[in-house]
């Protein structure tokens, strides 16, 4: 079974927290997308790839708030709304263009306006041939700076006069690349059509550390994501790709972001790529991918307080990337809080209405919650096609919980009729689900026909990619079908062997979960029960992203063998409750308030407050966050519940001190949050 979404610290990486201000920075800016005036619109992309050339220019200046590409890419060209538009996406200046490309030039019209009163502040036409393209950006970057009046450091005036390459046509591949790297859908037709043309990029020129750079990002999110084949192959390519960038350009944030999600996407090697993301955040000071990457990073480690924390800090400089909110709302989906997941798939649909994995991940969330009613209702519009594997292995599984499958058997076999080879392993897996829903259906030769087949295609695909945790799953459940407990259970154990909990809090509890079908189907009730009570005890969500659940565990077929063990009738029973994740014995101090006449004694307030803490911090039974995580926070705020929330904590210290003369008054309170 395919993992709907697989979910893509310390000194000097903690999240940045505070309140927003009302009004926005004057020196922060969004680009709206270019128009394409170019009479082909298969060129498109070359106007995307501007808009994003001169917006990654920008966003290296650190004097500069520059809101991602993102967050923009779902406006319309020249919108008549801009304060509004501004106002949503925290920023004071607004810059539109377009883009007419035609043989070998290329014309750029650009204006900057000021979104509060929608007066233009500067505007400008570039007529340059293609080979000349660079100074376009680069003079856009500078003179946007100049009516900014932005301070540009020495390397970051190199860094916006940039030329990447010398060679037009790796230019032009590099943005063919770029294009499909930013289309919305994480799924193989866009991470195959970026890895194409970007491979034609290097090859044409091998000094072009920027497409290194993105060639390496996009494999190791194609081996994380399984929309590329994970083969090793494909890792020591993301690992040469990163390694050459880095080589050319040691100090390219682009090629730093790279290696470090090369280690963290390929290897599961935390503790490195935490040390590339943090350099990779000195240099690139505007990008949301990096407190993204970090948030990845920390829910895989089980850091649930920190992963929050970084993920409101991405949609903080991101607001709108429907990734990263799909994301987070797949955070809350593990911990099974079901209405805050909701609330940023809500998000997600204002931005891209009626967008079928989003309807997806909703639907999951009832299949959890037990409202098969509501998952129907979500899912019955969807027509998913085999590269939308996903969406189809929910209305499979929605199929099978609610005891019905042959509604939806004849579409699977129609796909499996005409595999996609660019699929992979994918067709064997349907094959898995077929099978599934003709045994439940009560077809049970064809479903060993069917898992049979599969057991033959996954078989190969698992010779090629030995490490490969979701064809080693896939392989137990059929083999457990086909009556071979000795291989399901085998493979089972293989799986959590390689995938351990302790080393990812993300996928580790997918193996468990799969040893609780195998071992429920094959008469080993403890194992089971084991299995069940301990993905109920941990942040966990089923292959199709279903909050793992008691709820749930009602509706599946797969462990009705259980159903009279006076165990599993005990767990079905437990409350819905999210996860515990904020351990009680849990503390944050805010800053002391000064209360002296004098205002030079808040060195005094700050000190006492920062002496409390630190002996706080030497109590190995209690958790105390750190004074660099609170210093932002105003004393005795309003929306302490929301803080503790960021911080990760169950109870807030807060305080006041008053100097005068040789005597001193400290107030304290303890509050539970």
């Amino acid at each position: 079974m395919a993992a709907a979404f697989l979910f893509f610290s310390h000194n000097g990486l903690a999240p940045q927290s505070g309140l927003d201000s009302r009004l926005p920075p004057e020196k922060s800016i969004a680009m709206l997308p270019f128009e394409n005036l170019s009479r082909d619109p298969d060129n498109a992309y070359f106007a995307e790839g501007i808009q994003d050339e001169i917006l990654t220019r920008l966003s290296k200046i650190a004097d500069l708030k520059v809101t991602s590409r993102t967050s923009t890419q779902h406006y319309k060209t020249a919108p008549t709304n801009l304060p509004d538009i501004a106002r949503e996406l925290g920023v004071a200046h607004i810059l539109e263009g377009s883009v007419q490309k035609s043989s070998d030039g290329v014309r750029v019209n650009v204006q900057l306006i000021k979104a509060a009163d929608d007066s233009h502040l500067w505007a400008d036409t570039f007529d340059r041939k293609l080979t000349d393209i660079f100074s376009v950006e680069s003079e856009v970057a500078k003179a946007i700076a100049d009516q900014l009046r932005v301070k540009l450091t020495g390397r970051e005036k190199e860094v916006v006069a940039a030329k990447p390459t010398g060679n037009p046509e790796a230019y032009d591949n590099y943005l063919r690349g770029l294009a499909y790297t930013l289309r919305t859908g994480n799924n193989s037709a866009n991470a195959l059509g970026a890895q194409k043309y970007l491979k034609e990029a290097v090859r044409l020129d091998p000094k072009f550390a920027l497409a290194w750079a993105l060639l390496s990002y996009t494999d190791a999110v194609g081996y994380r994501t399984l929309t590329l084949q994970p083969t090793v192959d494909l890792r020591e390519e993301a690992r040469q790709a990163a390694e050459n960038a880095l080589t050319l350009q040691p100090n390219l944030g682009e090629a730093v972001l790279a290696k470090g999600y090369y280690h963290y996407s390929c290897l599961n090697d935390f503790d490195t790529a935490e040390r590339y993301f943090g350099e990779a955040r000195r240099l690139l000071p505007n990008s949301s991918r990096i407190s993204e990457s970090l948030a990845y990073l920390e829910r895989r480690r089980g850091g649930w307080e920190r992963s929050e924390a970084y993920f409101n800090e991405a949609e903080r400089l991101d607001p709108r990337n429907v990734n990263l909110l799909t994301q987070h709302a797949l955070f809350y989906m593990l911990l099974r809080r079901g209405p805050e997941a909701l609330r940023k798939l809500d998000q997600v649909l204002n931005i891209t209405p009626d967008d079928m994995d989003t309807l997806t991940l909703q639907a999951a969330i009832a299949q959890g919650e037990g409202d098969l009613s509501r998952a129907a209702a979500l899912l019955a519009p969807l027509q998913p096609s085999a590269d939308d594997a996903t969406v189809l292995e929910t209305q499979v599984y929605q199929a099978i919980l609610e005891r019905r499958p042959a509604p939806i058997i004849p579409r699977l076999k129609e796909i499996l009729a005409k595999p996609d080879p660019a699929l992979g392993y994918i067709n064997g897996e349907l094959r898995l689900w077929l099978g599934w829903a003709q045994d439940v259906g009560g077809d049970h030769a064809a479903a060993q026909e069917s898992w049979q087949q599969a057991r033959n295609e996954l078989e190969a695909f698992l010779k090629e990619q030995p490490e490969n945790v979701q064809l080693i799953t896939n392989l137990a459940l059929i083999n457990m079908g086909l009556g071979d407990k000795a291989a399901a259970l085998a493979l089972a154990e293989r799986a959590m062997a390689a995938l351990p909990l302790e080393k990812d809090a993300v996928s580790g509890p997918g193996p468990i979960e799969i040893l609780a079908r195998v071992a429920a189907q094959t008469g080993e009730t403890d194992r089971a029960i084991a299995a069940l009570q301990k993905l109920l005890s941990i942040p966990a969500i089923t292959d199709t992203s279903a909050p793992f659940t008691p709820a749930l565990l009602r509706l599946d077929p797969m462990f009705d063998p259980l159903r009279n063990d006076p165990r599993f009738e005990k767990l079905v029973e437990a409350a819905k409750e999210p996860v515990a994740t904020v351990p009680a014995k849990s503390i944050a101090v805010l800053p002391f308030e000064n209360l002296s006449r004098d205002p030079d004694n808040a060195y005094f307030a700050e000190g006492v407050q920062d002496e409390i803490l630190t002996r706080l911090s030497k109590i190995a039974d209690l958790k105390v966050i750190s004074r660099t995580s609170t210093q932002h926070y105003k004393n005795a705020p309003e929306n302490l519940p929301e803080i503790a929330r960021q911080l990760g904590v169950a109870n807030i210290l807060e305080g006041s001190v008053q100097k005068n003369g040789d005597s001193v008054r400290v107030n304290v309170q303890l509050i539970k949050a």
